[in-house]
């Protein structure tokens, strides 16, 4: 992680780079603003922004977004705000994902899904 790290922040949420996009949440202890970056897992849904989390449902960072109700995701260029975050299980997660990815998610403890509100 800490070798990648570098990579990623310099990449992530760039137009070129699909995979990775930056989460910004603030902390629900602190206060402090983040910017995470994350990979992004492709879903079936235009609507749904599917967050794997490797490290399991006790991710600061999720648990940030969570409580915080939204956050702000930029991805392929953009930001976009997002509502209505849920850590789900890798049963749940994997329904979501695209079929060449669902293998994947399904070894991963958990996920965080959240949801691009429709204009």
């Amino acid at each position: 992680m800490k070798a990648t790290q570098p990579i990623a922040t310099a990449l992530a949420g760039r137009r070129g780079f699909p995979l990775w996009a930056v989460v910004h949440h603030r902390g629900r202890k602190s206060g402090t603003d983040y910017a995470t970056p994350v990979a992004i897992v492709p879903t079936m849904s235009p609507t749904d922004v599917l967050i794997g989390l490797p490290w399991g449902r006790d991710t600061n960072w999720a648990r940030n977004v969570v409580a915080a109700t939204s956050a702000d995701v930029t991805w392929k260029g953009a930001t976009h705000s997002t509502v209505s975050p849920r850590i789900i299980g890798p049963t749940e997660a994997a329904a979501l994902a695209r079929p060449f990815v669902r293998f994947i998610v399904k070894r991963m403890p958990a996920a965080i899904v959240l949801h691009l509100p429709q204009n």
